[in-house]
């Protein structure tokens, strides 16, 4: 039997070292070390051990279960970030695993950061290293659920593990699989990042998309204080209307026009600020 990297084999305990075991089989033996024993064992033993690479690249054999191996695929959290090389993951042993950045984003804002979590298995490259791999859309189908009718308007929960310039993909605790469109968005999200939305279309085929918008009433109050936010801290008074460009008030609020005057129109209503030649300005009473 070949040991490599990455799986779950069994094994015997051929003899003790000062510092741990040898385990194998008749034709090849790994070290594993003391810490890595679960239990007690005893030499001629057979046992169920993972391999990896310890940090000297060499094969090495632990009884700690992982969360994830090169024949499956679990949600394994975000341990560190290091830009030059990629993406470290707790995989529940003693080395954290990276994810190369080759396969991530080149755009780094949308990196997963440490507490995110990735949907992985692990892989082994052609030059024998042990890396971890994020599940690709083929993959993620294989644990969808298809969405029924019945979700329209419903609030969802779940993880980016996708983003792009036109919007992002999410998997949803319930395992739908959805797109957030860009301009159902106020910022990309990270892949791994945990987000709150609502289904705003359910497909043919179960898949959704998704909204992180707030709904129109429940954005207003959101929007009406952003909007009055920035003109306390002009000191009560902003160049901007509700005939101001919408690209404009998109860049300064991050909100759209029609967002931008329902919060300006709540605003008015509670007397709390007036417009007037392409401005708006606290009202006195409110100054």
């Amino acid at each position: 039997m070949k040991l490599e990297a990455g799986y779950i084999v069994t094994v015997t305990v051929l003899r003790e070292t000062d510092i741990g075991y040898m385990v194998g089989t008749e034709e090849t033996e790994v070290f594993m070390h003391r810490n890595e024993v679960a239990g007690e064992i005893c030499l001629e033993d057979t046992i169920d051990v993972f391999l990896y690479h310890d940090h000297q690249g060499r094969l090495t054999a632990t009884m700690k279960t992982p969360l994830i191996t090169a024949e499956d695929f679990n949600w394994v959290p975000v341990k560190e970030v290091k830009y030059n090389l990629g993406v470290f993951v707790d995989i529940g042993v003693s080395k954290d695993m990276l994810i190369d950045k080759e396969d991530l984003p080149s755009y780094k804002k949308v990196w997963p950061q440490e507490g995110d979590e990735l949907y992985c298995t692990l892989k082994i490259t052609r030059s024998g290293r042990l890396l971890a791999k994020m599940a690709n859309e083929e993959q993620l189908r294989d644990i969808m659920v298809p969405a029924t009718e019945s979700m329209f308007n419903k609030n969802v929960n779940g993880r980016i593990y996708k983003s792009l310039r036109v919007g992002a993909s999410i998997i949803t605790d319930e395992h739908f699989l959805g797109f957030i469109h860009e301009s159902e968005q106020r910022e990309e999200p990270r892949i791994g990042e945990r987000v709150s939305g609502r289904i705003i279309d359910v497909k043919e085929d179960g898949s959704i998309n998704v909204s992180l918008l707030p709904r129109k009433q429940e954005g207003m109050d959101e929007d009406a204080q952003t909007v009055y936010d920035y003109m306390e801290n002009r000191g009560g008074a902003m160049p901007f209307w509700d005939k101001s460009y919408p690209e404009d008030i998109k860049e300064r609020f991050n909100m759209s026009k029609a967002a931008f005057k329902r919060a300006l129109g709540k605003l008015m209503k509670e007397e709390k600020v007036y417009q007037e030649d392409g401005w708006t300005y606290f009202k006195k009473n409110n100054e």
